[in-house]
């Protein structure tokens, strides 16, 4: 079984930083990759981003050039480092990863959420 935990979220002005971090645990055999969606109130689900196991890095335009996501491997870890923070980046962010466990193929797992508030 895979568990992803976030952490790191909170509340922050308008262009102040946070960064997210997120572990998978449980039995892991590889991970393709990780990455983090986010969902704002009355709002549907968004992809912000994610890394894949080559290490390519892929961007939301919206958030382009604020954020910068990043991968541990050897802790099964992303971090999402959130820059220039806007209130319309208030949102319950969700890690997500593709994972191959020892007993299964590839599979997609999400996290619990973490609330991240960007108000003055």
């Amino acid at each position: 079984q895979v568990q992803l935990v976030e952490s790191g979220g909170g509340l922050v002005q308008p262009g102040g930083s946070l960064r997210l971090s997120c572990a998978a645990s449980g039995s892991i055999f590889s991970i393709s990759s990780m990455g983090w969606h986010r969902q704002a109130p009355g709002k549907q689900r968004e992809w912000v981003a994610y890394v894949t196991s080559d290490g390519s890095m892929h961007y939301e335009d919206s958030v382009k050039g604020r954020f910068t996501i990043s991968r541990d491997n050897a802790k099964n870890t992303v971090y999402l480092q959130m820059n220039s923070l806007k209130p319309e980046d208030t949102a319950v962010y969700y890690c997500t990863a593709q994972i191959a466990t020892v007993y299964s193929g590839r599979n997609d797992y999400w996290g619990q959420g973490t609330q991240v508030t960007v108000s003055s």
